[in-house]
């Protein structure tokens, strides 16, 4: 590699990262199915305790479903919560694959992501599909998830635990999200953190790489 990142691991975000999503798409989809009086109460959707919880993996999906019908007082069936929930996955860039895969031919690489039971189950039928890739750790050394940590971002409790199962220092970590306040927890630990704004930074952070 031309000139090498002073790390050892570099830490993906799904959302935004890897994968391009749209919060906004979901719940506008869910408002055009409920009266208007609902308006306020799908804007507070990503907030309710219910959806921390299962972030968590403190709650299983049914568990999840029946909670999403009882919030929007609905009798939706399975499948079309979860056809609700993940509307808001969008695609899985090719090239941002292809960068992972040369980033791993000098950085151990991995994910760190805020997700759940429904969405990775999406996204692995989406890698199945578009790549004909089973799971991520074909092309990712380690992987991470808060439904299976116990944990969620922002807090340093899942980056000093991630740190942990790494068996590394801080300092020689490199993480990117596109969320504020996930890149302050990290940098808060002493991550080399980097925020994701655009479909372009990762890109232009490995561009001499």
């Amino acid at each position: 590699m031309k000139n090498a990142i002073d790390a050892d691991f570099l830490i993906f975000d799904l959302g935004n990262v890897i994968i391009d999503i749209d919060y906004h798409r979901s719940l506008n989809l869910i408002k055009s199915l409920l009266p208007s009086s609902f308006e306020l109460k799908v804007d507070s959707f990503y907030i309710t305790d219910f959806h921390k919880a299962y972030e968590k993996g403190g709650i299983d999906s049914p568990t999840f479903r029946n909670e999403v019908r009882n919030y929007f007082q609905q009798n939706w069936d399975d499948q079309k919560v979860d056809e609700l929930w993940n509307s808001l996955l969008g695609k899985i860039p090719k090239e941002r694959l292809e960068l992972i895969s040369k980033l791993k031919q000098s950085y151990q690489v991995g994910i760190l992501s805020n997700t759940n039971e429904i969405h990775i189950d999406a996204v692995y039928e989406m890698l199945k599909t578009d790549f004909e890739m089973d799971r991520f750790e074909p092309l990712f050394d380690r992987v991470f998830y808060s439904h299976e940590m116990g944990l969620a971002k922002p807090s340093k409790e899942i980056y000093t635990k991630m740190l942990d199962e790494l068996g590394t220092s801080a300092d020689r970590v490199v993480f990117f999200d596109d969320l504020a306040a996930n890149v302050q927890g990290a940098a808060s630990v002493g991550i080399q953190a980097v925020h994701v704004t655009g479909p372009n930074v990762i890109f232009d952070f490995f561009k001499h790489v």
